[in-house]
This record gives C-alpha cells, sequence and structure tokens, in this order.
C-alpha cells in the first residue's frame, strides 16, 4: 500500500460527541464503525461508510475543553456529480432536520449546499465532479 491508496482516518476534537451523531448518522448516512471509552481518558467513535477510502473519528477528552470552529471555512466537501444522488442527500440532511446555511465562501454555494455540525464545522454536498475528474 502506498500513500495513494492507503485508507484516511480524519480525526478531530468534541465536547459533545453524542450531539454529532445525529448530523453524521441520520443526516449523512454515515455508520459506527467502531467506538471506544476511557481509552487513556479519551472517548471516541469512527463514523463512516464501510467501503469508502476514510473514515470520520471524534474524540472527546475529559480533562478538556475544545469549543467550537475556529473560523466558518472548516470543511469537509463530498463531490456527488449526479443530481440525483446530489438532491438525495441534500433531502436526507433535510429530513434529519439540518437546513442549509450561508457559506463563508459563496463559491460552495453556486455549486452545492453547506450544513453547520453541532461544533461549527462544516460539510458541503457539492453537485459536481471532483477537481482531479473536472479538468
Amino acid at each position: 500500500m502506498t500513500l495513494s491508496t492507503a485508507h484516511i482516518r480524519i480525526a478531530r476534537p468534541t465536547d459533545n460527541i453524542d450531539a454529532l451523531l445525529p448530523f453524521y448518522r441520520d443526516g449523512l448516512g454515515f455508520e459506527t464503525l467502531g467506538s471506544f471509552a476511557d481509552h487513556e481518558g479519551f472517548d471516541g467513535v469512527m463514523l463512516g461508510h464501510p467501503s469508502a477510502g476514510y473514515h470520520l473519528e471524534f474524540t472527546k477528552h475529559r480533562d478538556h475543553k475544545v469549543g467550537r470552529a475556529p473560523t466558518q471555512d472548516h470543511l469537509f466537501i463530498f463531490y456527488l456529480p449526479e443530481n440525483a444522488a446530489h438532491a438525495e442527500a441534500v433531502q436526507r440532511m433535510e429530513r434529519a432536520g439540518f437546513a442549509p446555511v450561508p457559506s463563508y465562501n459563496p463559491y460552495w454555494d453556486r455549486v452545492g449546499k453547506t450544513f453547520e455540525d453541532p461544533d461549527g464545522y462544516r460539510v458541503v454536498v457539492a453537485n459536481m465532479a471532483p477537481p482531479h475528474l473536472s479538468a
């Protein structure tokens, strides 16, 4: 395996793992791939799609407060170039109770919908091909 084929774990801290679960599981359709409690003071959950080449990990340290996202421009961007798949992803978020928010960078409003998780981090569901396939 090389870096070009490696599985990616994207990890970030949170103050409230349970508050994030409806956004990522119900809204984005992620599955719980694993979790842990009191691992050297950390609790965590790993969310993703079993066949994807990535997963997200959210951790909480009992003695450390992390607060909200430092800016509105901290983004995960999911490229869904097929109109039907994009519409379904947006509708799923809305059915789960998450309304789109104006993007900090107006470009993302032109090509998709932006949603904000309970920690203030944002996810863009973009109706376009990823850059390496757009050229």
